[in-house]
């Protein structure tokens, strides 16, 4: 069966079964809540809903909740919340990435130019928050506003590293905990707050998150040289064009200094000719630093998984356990 570029995997299709109901009323309360006198707002959100995506994280938020004996609207309520967060970001990073493509369609600014996206954005955000507001939990919202918070500091700290090709692991490590982990990590605690559970299943659950969103940004990183732009939606070997030296580049750069003027010299202009690109990728399969970073994947989602163990067994703690594995075998 053919399957469109925007449609997720048959196997994401599989894992997210027992929450499908769930994620389609993510889907009518995101584009719910983006009604607006201001035509444009929802204009633009139903281009940004079209534009498919896998929404991993509100299905980890659901599922986690489901574990603990939660389901219902205020799950569903706060997976659109987390929907928000995330599309907020999207919006904003294509802007200071200037990338023009995002899941094989013009980015948001692309269409409607930087004004209006990074106002669209802001809405986005505050959104997020109002919608928030209207579950009487004040410690799911402050567990939202540290996680937002960490997402904006870590875009910060990557554009302070960008054209860097000195940036050590690290440093590296701590812009993907920030941009990315912690928001998965909140999820998954979230969908534990919202059920019955226990301290330690929190935080038990949290770890899960954090662990499956590293795992996550470090395939992201891999398929940047290893991916189809098909598949992906995006060209290949857009960090480096946009000045981000991931954790692959690092381990190269690690083992055979002398790559170093290479790397810098694409990070400086924004630019990596053919040439450039096939001796690089033909560098990093050499040096075993592709393998590598696969190697570190594997060890987070092995941490992810680890943790499930404060569960009992279920289809719930079976889909979660299984979305790790999902992680590391994606193709976009």
């Amino acid at each position: 069966m053919n399957r469109s570029v925007d449609s997720p995997p048959p196997d994401l299709v599989r894992l997210f079964e027992p929450i499908r109901s769930d994620l389609a009323r993510v889907e009518l309360e995101f584009e719910r809540h983006l009604e607006s006198r201001v035509d444009v707002i929802p204009r633009i959100g139903r281009y940004i809903q079209s534009s498919g995506g896998k929404r991993v994280r509100p299905a980890v938020l659901l599922m986690a909740a489901r574990l603990c004996g939660c389901a219902g609207e205020t799950a569903v309520r706060f997976a659109a919340v987390v929907e928000f967060i995330h599309t907020a970001t999207l919006v904003h990073d294509d802007i200071i990435d200037d990338s023009a493509v995002r899941r094989g369609r013009q980015a948001v600014h692309s269409q409607w130019g930087n004004d209006l996206t990074v106002l669209l954005g802001d809405f986005l955000y505050i959104k997020s928050m109002s919608l928030a507001l209207t579950h009487d939990s004040l410690d799911i919202i402050r567990l939202l506003c540290d996680v937002t918070l960490r997402m904006i500091e870590g875009e910060l700290y990557q554009l302070t590293k960008n054209g860097d090709a000195g940036i050590s692991e690290d440093e590296h490590f701590d812009i993907i905990r920030r941009k990315t982990a912690y928001l998965f990590g909140g999820c998954a605690q979230i969908g534990g707050m919202l059920g019955t559970s226990t301290p330690d299943q929190q935080r038990a659950l949290r770890e899960y998150g954090f662990n499956l969103g590293v795992a996550f940004q470090l395939m992201d990183d891999l398929l940047d040289f290893t991916g189809d732009a098909d598949a992906l939606g995006k060209p290949v070997g857009g960090d480096l064009r946009e000045g981000k030296v991931t954790l692959p580049i690092i381990r190269l750069m690690a083992d055979e200094p002398e790559t170093r003027p290479l790397v810098q010299r694409i990070v400086t202009e924004r630019a990596v000719t053919r040439e450039q690109w096939t001796e690089l990728t033909s560098l990093l399969r050499r040096a075993g630093a592709l393998d590598y970073a696969r190697s570190k994947a594997d060890a987070f989602a092995a941490v992810a998984r680890q943790q499930l163990r404060a569960f009992p067994d279920g289809p719930e703690r079976e889909a979660l356990t299984a979305l790790a594995d999902y992680v590391l075998h994606r193709d976009r």
